[in-house]
């Protein structure tokens, strides 16, 4: 690395962590005072023509924005030795910036078409930075990506043209007493259906684990705060438009089955960074059900707590990858803590806080979002998802963690493993601390009121005993130890079933992508290309062009037409005198 990347490196570490704590201390005050600040700048006034840029601060947007950039601050930071022989250091600086951009236009929009610019900036830098590596991989995943997230591109813009209607696209205006008007239902479905494509809900959820061709930086940025947390927050800040709306039932029902395949799913899964990925999915589905619940706060909580630890989780892959000479695969290492102790030290306690084990950040919203799930009236099934899926989340974390440090060394090489990259361990360190802190400091300052539980003992203790049966079938699953014991649980076709995300990638690649696309290029052949051209432009081109021939033909004073009319004439003359005669 030269002294100008370094330098870039540097200011942009620098100023994304200034930036954090100027919001933090910006969120104190207004959490304190009880302050909202809308802001509105109007950038060209024509006539009655007016075109307007809105800010919404509250303590929300500030939170959220502290957050993204803290994280984005260390994602550089850590970058500058990840990232150390790319000689394009620049451009990858630049593009995470961008994206750190795009997301805060998001946040801090109260109108749906700045949403929308912030929305597809995400989109476009995303597919940018998925693609980064330039490779076949690389290139089917950004596709995959952009095209899934193309859906709720356009759902925004019929959101957009809807919200004509009221005449004016300051969203937050209407939220309140609009709730029963026809348009308002409109574009609740809509809002609800670009949030699952963003956050990877079923069935869009393939686009998720394929975007881990993205270098691992960029992963730990956009599997924590940013992309797949924008359509979470999108329905947090549409959540009052959506009370007791049947779509709101359906997306629980099916953020329940999301959080239930990934869990299945990273049980199957050997990759170390796609099972991180699909762990990541899990989580969303956590945060839209309890949101379709009507929960808001409690979403936004374990989205902030969730962001931290998958943050700092998807760091320590990466530099576990890197000293693996870039082998993801689980099944070639073992016993790493002997040798990188500080990074194990990382990994050990983000994998904790993903199960939430007390006291870490993730064990204050995840425990109290299932006890949330208990008092609710809900159905058997939810419920049983939401169990079942915690106790996934153990299994595959004990799983990986067996299969990393505990179980027999099984590497490669050893050439490479040393834990003194403090570049990369200060970036993590960082992240550790919050990952610690984050949970109890968010729950005194997020609710300014107690949520009062009352379970019996046995589903109080419910999580407990869920978690440690995780555990256990996990620790039976490293040490193959399960394989032996019920052969149609490991038969060929249900793992197949299980291991594809239930044949996800498939609807997703040829379902959705590779039919619509065909079906577009032969409309394209067809009747763009085809029939229109041959009765509209080029039908009417190659008339007058004949004609044109001719006439120009006639113009050349050429003997033989002149013959061959005089001919034709004489013809006509005796046809008519024979007509006559009769």
């Amino acid at each position: 690395m030269n002294k100008k990347q370094f330098s870039i490196c540097f200011m942009s570490f620098f100023f994304l962590f200034f930036f954090s704590l100027i919001n933090f201390f910006m969120m104190i005050y207004f959490i304190m005072n009880n302050m909202n600040l809308f802001m509105e700048w109007e950038m060209i006034s024509f006539n009655s023509m007016n075109i307007v840029m809105s800010i919404l601060l509250d303590w929300m947007s500030l939170l959220f924005m502290m957050f993204v950039s803290l994280i984005s601050s260390s994602v550089i930071y850590y970058s500058q030795s990840y990232m150390k022989s790319e000689l394009n250091l620049n451009r990858f600086i630049m593009l995470v910036l961008l994206f750190f951009s795009s997301m805060i236009l998001l946040i801090i929009s109260p109108n749906i078409i700045s949403i929308f610019l912030g929305w597809d900036g995400l989109g476009l830098v995303s597919y940018c930075l998925v693609i980064y590596y330039q490779n076949i991989k690389s290139f089917n995943a950004g596709m995959l990506t952009a095209l899934s997230n193309r859906i709720g591109d356009v759902c925004i813009l019929m959101v957009i043209s809807w919200m004509m209607n009221y005449g004016s696209w300051n969203y937050i205006f209407y939220l309140n007493f609009m709730n029963n008007d026809f348009s308002m239902k409109i574009i609740s479905i809509m809002i609800i259906l670009s949030a699952m494509t963003k956050s990877a809900q079923i069935p869009f959820s393939s686009w998720l684990p394929a975007a881990m061709a993205a270098p691992t930086p960029v992963s730990a940025l956009v599997h924590s705060s940013t992309l797949v947390t924008a359509g979470v927050y999108l329905l947090i800040r549409f959540n009052s438009l959506m009370i007791d709306s049947l779509f709101l039932k359906l997306l629980l029902l099916l953020s329940g089955l999301t959080m239930f395949m990934s869990g299945i799913s990273a049980n199957y899964e050997f990759d170390l960074k796609k099972i991180i990925a699909l762990s990541t999915l899990s989580q969303l589905g956590l945060m839209m059900s309890i949101l379709s619940m009507g929960l808001p706060d409690l979403a936004f909580f374990h989205l902030l707590t969730h962001a931290m630890f998958k943050a700092l989780l998807f760091m320590c892959a990466g530099v576990i990858i890197h000293m693996m000479n870039d082998n993801q695969d689980i099944r070639l290492m073992g016993g790493i803590s002997m040798y990188i102790p500080l990074t194990s030290l990382c990994l050990n306690i983000s994998n904790l806080a993903l199960c939430g084990i007390p006291f870490l950040a993730g064990f204050y919203s995840k425990d109290l979002i299932l006890e949330m799930v208990l008092m609710s009236n809900l159905n058997l099934m939810i419920f049983y998802l939401y169990y079942f899926s915690t106790g996934l989340t153990m299994f595959y974390t004990i799983r990986l963690l067996l299969y990393l440090m505990v179980n027999d060394y099984n590497l490669l090489t050893i050439y490479n493993l040393y834990d003194e990259d403090y570049v990369m361990l200060k970036s993590m360190f960082m992240l550790l601390f919050m990952s610690i802190i984050t949970g109890s400091f968010l729950s005194w300052m997020i609710f300014n009121y107690p949520y009062m539980i009352y379970l019996p003992l046995n589903l109080k203790l419910m999580v407990i005993y869920v978690s440690l049966i995780g555990v256990f079938l996990g620790w039976l699953v490293s040490n193959m130890k399960i394989y032996s014991v019920n052969k149609f649980l490991m038969s060929y076709k249900l793992s197949l079933f299980m291991s594809t995300m239930w044949f996800m990638p498939n609807l997703s690649t040829y379902g959705l992508n590779y039919y619509f696309l065909n079906f577009g290029q032969n409309m394209l052949k067809n009747l763009d290309l085809g029939w229109y051209e041959l009765y509209s432009s080029q039908g009417m081109f190659k008339i007058i062009k004949n004609y044109s021939i001719f006439n120009s033909y006639i113009q050349m004073n050429n003997l033989k037409i002149y013959l061959f009319s005089f001919i034709l004439w004489m013809l006509f003359l005796i046809l008519m005198l024979m007509i006559n005669m009769n």
